[in-house]
């Protein structure tokens, strides 16, 4: 009686140990890829599910979006400048089965690819779109991996460039080049104000010379800006005309002068002639 009692009891408690190992909880994020004998089954979850002890295995698998911090890359750029560039890659499984039975372990996978990755486009680019354009390069970077990790079942939804470390030597190279550059905007930018000036300047003397009146308005308004300053200098603006009547009163002055002494000459001439004869 005392055997059979034993005997009942062991029964009933490898029964609970079998039940307590076949009953599994998947989370709502969670999906487990079932095998049976070894053999890919079927794709479960999430809630209550039963998987029978050595006949069938389960390996859970999370669907949430997963961040992969990229470990800093020595990467030499396409005009052979050495950075240090690190990432941050967001991906997430779409397909258990895939995930499971395609790759060995995805995660690693996945890591290792994005480091490849990450130092083979950015190879492809010069330190100035390292820096200008993030962009356009995170776009390419998560393009790639979403296609070489489609094949497992990954979805890679977004890729950042966290740091670009450059040498002392080369920060102090680009503040020179950014200095030099500030500069050219400057000039031409100096050089573009002086043409649209010249321009309206040349606008306003044509305006200006249709018109005497609106010249001396303007030369009244020139008057009184400068008397409103408190200063012990007044400059009074001539007309170029006055200059150029100037001018030619001056030339006048030179020809009649050229002329009298001419005329002076030629009569001592005649005089000394005259005398000449008399003496004769």
């Amino acid at each position: 009686m005392d055997w059979t009692v034993m005997v009942y009891i062991g029964i009933g408690v490898f029964i609970l140990v079998i039940l307590g190992s076949s009953i599994r909880i998947l989370r709502e994020y969670d999906r487990g890829v079932i095998f049976l004998l070894g053999r890919f089954q079927k794709v479960k979850g999430p809630g209550l599910i039963i998987v029978i002890p050595f006949i069938q295995q389960m390996v859970r698998v999370g669907l949430r979006t997963n961040v992969l911090d990229v470990p800093e890359q020595d990467v030499i750029s396409k005009d052979n400048v050495s950075v240090k560039v690190n990432a941050v890659v967001y991906y997430r499984v779409m397909d258990p089965q895939r995930a499971i039975i395609e790759v060995e372990d995805y995660e690693f996978a996945t890591s290792q690819l994005a480091q490849t990755t990450l130092r083979s486009i950015l190879g492809q680019h010069e330190l100035d779109e390292m820096l200008s354009e993030r962009e356009a390069l995170n776009a390419d970077i998560q393009r790639i991996l979403d296609e070489e990790t489609d094949a497992w079942g990954i979805k890679v939804s977004n890729v950042e460039l966290k740091h670009v470390d450059l040498d002392e030597s080369m920060i102090r190279a680009i503040a020179k080049q950014a200095e030099a550059e500030r500069a050219r905007r400057a000039k031409v930018i100096n050089a573009e104000g002086e043409l649209q000036a010249s321009h309206k300047m040349l606008q306003a003397a044509q305006v200006l010379s249709q018109c005497a009146e609106a010249m001396q308005l303007r030369y009244l308004s020139a008057v009184q800006e400068i008397a409103g300053e408190r200063t012990n200098t007044i400059v009074f603006p001539l007309p170029m005309d006055f200059f150029r009547g100037l001018s030619g009163l001056g030339a006048l002055g030179g020809g009649a002068s050229g002329s009298g002494g001419g005329e002076g000459g030629t009569s001592g001439g005649g005089a000394s002639d005259g005398g000449g004869g008399d003496e004769t």
